[in-house]
């Protein structure tokens, strides 16, 4: 695969970014892999509606406080009706509170994260005109370029190297030296 911005080719298939330039290249493989289709994962809906494991979590949620409403209230009617008290309100107060938990625990494990999209919105792709065949027909516009803002990696061959450490060490350990003469 090659990157589509720098045009380096990349070491497998597998990297996420491009090693000359950074772009990122995990939605490029899974156009590929999906035969030039945008997957669903990446294309944002204009309603933002929540997805199940949003409106899961939030349920969830939502039942666990209101163990903060409910436990009061039937303790209130068990208390005035004289209907087992002891009984009714941790009764109510457990199942509430748990039902919560296991709601979000649900929705975090089995729901779908993505929300649903409508597929009325995804523009169709359509792939190239095939040839009797089986290469595409070239076009003006599917013509293959380079990219026009490559420029070659440098040669580190010709960079001056600095001169080492030790040359100047070594001249003043010299017996002789250059100004007593």
């Amino acid at each position: 695969m090659f990157c589509p911005k720098c045009a380096q080719q990349q070491v497998s298939e597998t990297v996420r970014y491009c090693s000359r330039c950074g772009f990122l290249l995990e939605g490029v493989s899974a156009v590929v892999a999906s035969g030039g289709q945008l997957p669903l994962r990446y294309v944002q809906s204009a309603s933002r509606e929540l997805s199940a494991r949003s409106k899961g979590v939030r349920q969830g949620a939502m039942l666990m406080l209101s163990t903060l409403l409910v436990v009061p209230i039937i303790a209130i009617l068990t208390v005035s009706l004289n209907i087992a008290p002891h009984i009714f309100v941790p009764l109510v107060a457990i199942s509430c509170f748990v039902g919560g938990l296991l709601r979000m625990l649900y929705a975090l494990m089995m729901e779908d994260a993505h929300p649903p999209i409508d597929s009325s919105q995804l523009a169709s792709y359509a792939p190239p005109a095939q040839l009797e065949s089986g290469r595409p027909v070239a076009s003006a516009q599917a013509t293959l370029t380079p990219a026009q803002a490559w420029k070659p990696r440098p040669n580190t061959a010709e960079i001056f190297t600095p001169p080492s450490v030790t040359e100047n060490t070594t001249r003043l350990l010299r017996k002789e030296d250059p100004e007593d003469r």
